[in-house]
């Protein structure tokens, strides 16, 4: 059906951000980074009441800004089926532009958070933590299925979880395309929001020099160590020769948000001095990168370097 001209712009819809997931993953630290983004925050709301909310909210500048609801199994009237049937009606009408967020975690990593706090799960309160996750997890999974966007959360900081949500959720501005580049240990986890991965265990490994192995990626005596590897001028040409063709191609196509992962087997040496040497590159050709070094601050574990793979 051809739209009715009326000289008046059509009304955009409302934006809402439902932010759920298992308990621990990190609901709180996201909802306080999308309140400094700006969107409106509403934590633990019955879903169900959602088209009551819609109707009294109040038109104008109010109205526009983007709305974000945080509800978990504890959320009373909680009924993962349900909740999708509803949203899924309110998103037919054409009044609201919902977008879904599931913080996932790992159980290992739920029951640890959960000792170090000593607190009880709200599903195990007479059983074993692991237990009651679990539980929640299989009530979940319809919701974890549907959502848009999945987060785990396993081997995050706090830190790295505000990162994730600015770089999915930040308001689109005029800088164009922001870029994080990240290094991490393959020991630890592969960067779950990685657009691209570069595993940099080819290069000689500082580990097995005794006098590099406390050392880090940052000083110069282990930079000096990787550059002297015959592969490594190459291969840093063509990584960053890659990035400077598609970063510009993504950022003409929309893209606000490019992740770039560089993964060694521990995080602390060739995945760290290769990020920096890539961020000072994307520097040089203009760009603005963030750089973090997911693993920099681990203990280093003997165990998890591969002496085969050296």
């Amino acid at each position: 059906m051809a739209a009715v001209m009326t000289g008046e712009s059509p009304t955009a819809p409302q934006r809402i951000l439902l932010v759920t997931g298992l308990l621990g993953a990190g609901k709180t630290t996201a909802l306080k980074v999308l309140e400094d983004l700006g969107w409106e925050t509403i934590d633990n709301f019955p879903v169900r009441l959602l088209n009551r909310l819609l109707a009294t909210r109040p038109s104008g500048d109010d109205h526009d800004a983007p709305l974000v609801i945080g509800f978990d199994s504890r959320t009373r009237g909680f009924d993962p089926r349900a909740i999708i049937e509803q949203v899924k009606r309110l998103a037919r009408r054409g009044e609201i532009e919902v977008t879904t967020l599931f913080l996932d975690c790992s159980g290992t990593e739920l029951e640890r958070r959960y000792n170090e706090t000593r607190r009880r799960h709200p599903m195990a309160q007479d059983r074993p933590v692991i237990e009651g996750v679990a539980a929640e997890r299989e009530l979940l999974e319809p919701l974890r299925r549907w959502a848009d966007v999945v987060i785990s959360t396993s081997y995050f900081t706090a830190q790295q979880l505000q990162q994730a949500i600015r770089d999915r959720f930040a308001p689109i501005s005029d800088r164009g395309t922001t870029i994080t580049i990240s290094s991490f240990g393959f020991a630890r986890g592969t960067p779950p929001l990685a657009d691209f991965v570069f595993d940099v265990r080819f290069l000689d490994n500082p580990h097995w020099v005794d006098t590099l192995r406390p050392m880090t990626g940052l000083v110069e005596p282990v930079a000096a160590h990787i550059r002297a590897d015959p592969a490594w001028p190459a291969a840093f040409a063509h990584i960053r020769d890659l990035l400077l063709l598609v970063i510009p191609r993504y950022a003409a196509h929309g893209k606000a948000y490019l992740n770039i992962a560089i993964g060694c087997t521990g995080g602390r040496h060739r995945s760290v001095f290769v990020a920096e040497e890539i961020a000072k590159a994307l520097r040089g050709a203009g760009f603005a990168p963030t750089l973090l070094h997911r693993n920099l601050a681990a203990r280093s574990i003997d165990q998890i370097e591969d002496a085969p793979a050296r």
